[in-house]
């Protein structure tokens, strides 16, 4: 069965790039020559560049070869897409264009049929025929003008490339740049009203990994102190590789500083790079690792669960644990990486839940297929008594590239109705 749909995954990739090739090679070059073929170069080295940068991920191939692939690869992946849509969104531009291009050639046709009516009759044969022997001696050959049909579909695939190139441009841009801080206030039932205008700077989805190194987790942590939280929630997806090869990349996270500390929970990725190491890797850089675990701060219990991906080594997610013997007195507030774990947290009372996973959809349409598997993709929501924030996280995976889904660090501001 997974052979069936790696050939049927192949066939339907082949074909998308087939139909690129034809719409931005073919279909823009008059023929066999050098344009086409360095047009199809790329159309089979930026493929195969981007399932080699997939397979060196997933396959934990030597971390040099993984940041070798990891640019080009997955900046073709984006790329891919948004030439995919500007090219489709042209299908309805070519005929409307056609249209235009043979109004004016039909409205030429015309008036020279009526000019042609008003001439006077034709020279005799004897100076036609010196006429014709002059223009053959002083004539040269000049190439005929590119067809109507070749004008259009090079108007039209050049401004499919110059939007996709600009689209995937500013994306990359936005996430090299690093995260912008957003700030939102929750009020809290169960708040007391010393503990009115607590501050928990969110951050989630980092993403440490063959792009994203050291250099960025150092413009997270500047971020993330610039706003003088009173407790750090690291709300998972910190990497995407082992410790060996991204514990230097991790270590600015020693720098966070907050009045009540910095907190972690893992995401699915922290279990496809050895959440165990990771554990212990975090806890040495001075944050608390909450496994199923809660702790019981000054005004209000601040509880974590390991994500459900843990569950295929036997260490997902344990909310009885996390939760059960509780004062129901005090509000609590939840770091769960997955929002579809809000179903959990409702039935175990929670006040607020913390979240990120989502990436806000990262790359546009992408956000459709998010709100199909998740509850929430971005902001704050509620459930029943339970509030949801999902955070939209500050890296981006695979293409380090996000459009119309702004990267962010939250500094979520508890509000007590006492106060």
């Amino acid at each position: 069965m997974i052979i069936v749909l790696g050939l049927l995954a192949l066939t339907v990739v082949t074909g998308l790039y087939w139909y690129l090739w034809r719409r931005l090679v073919r279909d823009t070059t008059t023929g066999p020559g050098r344009a086409r073929r360095s047009g199809t170069a790329v159309f089979v080295v930026g493929p195969i560049l981007m399932f080699a940068a997939l397979f060196a991920e997933v396959g934990h191939a030597p971390f040099p070869l993984q940041r070798t692939l990891a640019w080009p690869g997955f900046l073709w992946m984006a790329l891919s897409l948004y030439l995919l849509l500007a090219v489709v969104a042209g299908e309805v531009v070519r005929p409307l264009l056609r249209h235009a291009l043979e109004r004016p050639a039909r409205g030429a046709g015309n008036c020279a049929t009526s000019h042609d009516d008003e001439q006077p009759s034709p020279p005799t044969e004897a100076p036609l025929k010196q006429l014709t022997r002059t223009e053959t001696k002083t004539e040269t050959p000049t190439p005929p003008p590119p067809s109507r049909r070749l004008f259009v579909s090079r108007v039209v695939g050049g401004a499919a490339a110059t939007a996709a190139t600009a689209t995937v441009g500013l994306g990359t841009y936005g996430v090299l740049r690093g995260p912008r801080v957003k700030r939102v206030t929750v009020p809290l039932a169960k708040l007391p009203r010393a503990a009115h205008g607590y501050r928990i700077a969110v951050v989630s989805d980092i993403h440490l990994g063959p792009i994203l190194g050291k250099g960025f987790a150092q413009q997270v942590v500047d971020t993330i102190n610039a706003t003088r939280p009173d407790l750090i929630a690291v709300v998972g997806d910190l990497v995407d590789g082992s410790v060996k090869n991204l514990g230097p990349a991790a270590a600015p996270l020693a720098q966070l500083s907050a009045r009540h500390g910095a907190y972690f929970v893992t995401g699915n990725h922290e279990y496809f790079s050895g959440a165990a190491q990771w554990v212990e890797e975090v806890r040495r850089l001075g944050l608390h690792p909450l496994e199923n675990a809660r702790a019981e701060l000054a005004h209000f219990d601040l509880a974590g669960v390991n994500d459900l991906a843990g569950e295929s080594t036997g260490q997902g997610p344990d909310f009885d644990r996390a939760l059960a013997d509780r004062d129901p007195a005090r509000a609590c507030v939840l770091l769960a990486h997955q929002p579809v774990q809000i179903h959990e947290a409702v039935r175990h009372h929670v006040d607020l839940q913390l979240s990120g996973h989502t990436h806000g959809g990262q790359l546009w349409p992408g956000n459709l297929i998010a709100a199909a598997a998740n509850p929430t993709v971005a902001g704050l929501d509620r459930y029943g008594d339970t509030q949801l924030y999902v955070s939209r996280g500050a890296g981006a995976w695979g293409p380090p590239t996000r459009v119309w889904a702004p990267s962010d660090i939250t500094v979520i501001e508890l509000a007590s109705k006492q106060a």
